[in-house]
């Protein structure tokens, strides 16, 4: 049980962790001053909860690992986060359309997980639902902007959609650490929430002028440690201060 505790929290850690990183890619690249602000601080958003499970993580695990240690000084394959979340950010219709998706799915993650039986997890659910909260508001406006705006910001955003939205069928993918951090109380079983999901994604993407694309047979596999070929490349630079200085302090 303990172990699979620990997986568990790292799954819940591990995509705020690594989305922080791709949205700090666009610190200073942003369309407009205040998208450059706004990206940049959910990314600090989203680093806060990585840390809050991440040192949870740690005292679940009891080998005396801390959030840097967990963050920074793992394989690969070691990672447990959903695969859509270390895809590369494109342009900046694909990332809104990215946290839109993501963002939908944490607020009713963080929803359930309030009433967790680890107390600690619940604590920092109902922290976490106010930041992704607003993370949905922002991205849900964008995707009805850009969706419902020209003939090529339309095109874009359509374009989005279809390639991540392969993606999103992990979201809702239930294993036996899933099955069993449900029956005990702890986490929740993701496919119990699909249909709320899928009913907040529809109502945004129709108003978006948008069409849902069809459901294909693929399912990435992020969460078990299965990763594309770009994380690699995003560790390389997530993690090289720590592994070329190791144990360095500010």
């Amino acid at each position: 049980m303990t172990n699979q505790h620990f997986i568990y929290l790292l799954r819940l850690a591990d995509s705020p962790l690594i989305l922080a990183q791709r949205l700090s890619e666009w610190c200073g690249h942003g369309p407009v001053l205040e998208e450059d602000l706004a990206l940049s601080n959910m990314a600090l958003d989203l680093i806060g909860q990585a840390r809050l499970l991440l040192t949870h993580a740690g005292r679940v695990e009891s080998r005396d690992r801390d959030e840097d240690q967990l963050a920074f000084l793992r394989m690969e394959n070691k990672y447990r986060n959903l695969t859509i979340v270390e895809l590369p950010n494109g342009d900046f219709g694909q990332t809104v359309t990215r946290n839109f998706l993501f963002s939908a799915y944490q607020v009713e993650l963080w929803k359930r997980l309030q009433i967790s039986t680890d107390t600690e997890l619940a604590a920092i659910a109902a922290k976490s639902i106010k930041e992704s909260t607003y993370h949905l508001s922002h991205s849900a406006e964008w995707v009805i902007r850009l969706g419902d705006g020209t003939e090529e910001s339309h095109l874009r955003m359509q374009t989005a959609l279809d390639q991540l939205w392969p993606y999103s069928a992990e979201l809702f993918t239930s294993d036996d650490t899933d099955r069993s951090m449900a029956e005990s109380g702890i986490g929740v079983d993701p496919s119990a929430f699909k249909t709320d999901w899928q009913s907040t994604v529809s109502q945004v993407i129709g108003e978006a002028t948008l069409t849902l694309p069809a459901d294909t047979p693929f399912v990435s596999s992020g969460k078990a440690g299965q990763h594309s070929e770009h994380m690699g490349h995003l560790l390389g630079e997530l993690q090289y201060l720590q592994r070329t200085f190791p144990g360095a302090q500010w």
